[in-house]
């Protein structure tokens, strides 16, 4: 399977899990051996590119702010397109301008997806079910893009992902070794720490520079 047939799958789950207005939005930035891929949950009608008349890539969090603060933070997103991001209205997005937000997030050598690629009209809580129905193709999207860390936000996606009940209270800086198609990944969950989860952003950027010292920078 290649990256072009994963788009397609996740197209055609778009009309079972999704909603039927709305396209899905699949992955976006280093595709190749990033130093980090961030797995999210699904994305919501706020990402300007689900919209059927954009004319773009669909990839994560486009149009949107609160996601690119936090990558900011981490040291993975140049100061001029930060500016950029935070004085655009999502509307203004273009495709030209997501494509360069995006060559900025593959020059950090990063990788961003979401477990589940259906997208919604809001940030509802979706069953176990819905991203149950999309892990074989997210360990296959894995074993294409073959990442160095997966880092992991929340609770429900660590657990469905890792196979095991996870509190990320209990188990921050733990690393999960999960081997997919013969090849060991390494995953760290993190605190969701968008929308109602913002409250917990201070926790979660302080493990992501940990993660990112420990498993990249002192590898370097």
């Amino acid at each position: 399977m290649t990256i072009e047939n994963l788009t397609k799958a996740y197209d055609d789950l778009q009309e079972i899990y999704g909603d039927k207005n709305l396209d899905s939005i699949s992955f976006g930035g280093c595709l190749h051996h990033p130093d980090i891929c961030f797995v999210f949950m699904n994305p919501t009608r706020r990402n300007i590119a689900s919209q059927k008349s954009w004319q773009g890539m669909k990839s994560p969090w486009i149009g949107t702010k609160n996601i690119w603060s936090l990558f900011f933070r981490l040291g993975l997103l140049d100061q001029e397109i930060y500016h950029q991001i935070r004085t655009l209205s999502g509307p203004s997005w273009t495709p030209s301008f997501s494509e360069e937000v995006y060559r900025n997030v593959e020059k950090h050598q990063y990788y961003i997806t979401n477990l589940a690629k259906c997208t919604q009209v809001d940030a509802r809580s979706l069953p176990d079910s819905v991203y149950q129905a999309y892990l074989d193709l997210f360990f296959k999207e894995i074993s294409l893009v073959s990442p160095k860390v997966v880092i992991l936000f929340g609770n429900q996606v660590s657990s469905i992902v890792l196979g095991e009940k996870i509190h990320v209270s209990k188990t921050r800086g733990k690393c999960f070794v999960r081997e997919i198609e013969n090849k060991t990944y390494r995953f760290y969950p993190v605190y969701y720490s968008i929308g109602n989860g913002i409250f917990h952003i201070e926790e979660a950027i302080e493990d992501i520079l940990t993660i990112i010292d420990l498993e990249i920078k002192s590898k370097h």
